[in-house]
């Protein structure tokens, strides 16, 4: 493991986070969303559950197949909310905050592609957000979000590429 990075959900309900690791001479990224119930969405793609110490059960979700988790990523690539710090708690009581270990920065992209590699993809009124599963391809994209971590190099973590300029 790598590290992550996170987003806040404006509403406060619902975890964004993207895990990222490192596996033989390959960095992988997965976008998760936590719910504290399940949805009620055909579309959305169940991964698994967990037992969160403090917040109970925890359903987990492709953050991707979320409107959460989607609009989370498309108002950090529209400049419009940055990366969340990661906050320890006990309780009620603020204990610390902790370094996720992936940096995302914003930056525009080079243009339209197609991504070469396993990716989660997702349509948004006129524009289709990319988060490739396999760092180090470059999906493409008018703007993107750029993670860097202490041993490895700057790569694309998620693109907004407008649906008009793409081929599907």
């Amino acid at each position: 493991m790598l590290g992550s990075y996170r987003f806040d959900d404006p509403a406060g309900e619902v975890g964004v986070e993207s895990l990222v690791v490192h596996r033989g001479g390959t960095s992988f990224q997965l976008p998760l969303t936590y719910r504290g119930a399940p949805m009620d969405d055909a579309g959305a793609v169940p991964l698994s559950t967990m037992e969160h110490s403090a917040l109970g059960t925890r359903w987990i979700y492709l953050a991707t197949s979320d409107s959460v988790g989607v609009d989370c990523y498309v108002r950090a690539l529209l400049g419009q909310a940055e990366q969340a710090d990661m906050e320890i708690w006990e309780g009620n009581e603020f204990i610390a905050r902790r370094e996720t270990g992936v940096r995302v920065t914003l930056t525009p992209g080079p243009g339209p592609a197609e991504p070469d590699m396993p990716a989660a993809t997702a349509t948004v009124g006129t524009m289709r957000l990319t988060i490739p599963h396999v760092l180090g391809t470059d999906p493409g994209g008018e703007r993107s979000l750029i993670g860097q971590w202490d041993s490895g190099s700057p790569v694309v973590v998620a693109s907004l590429t407008s649906k008009a300029d793409t081929s599907s």
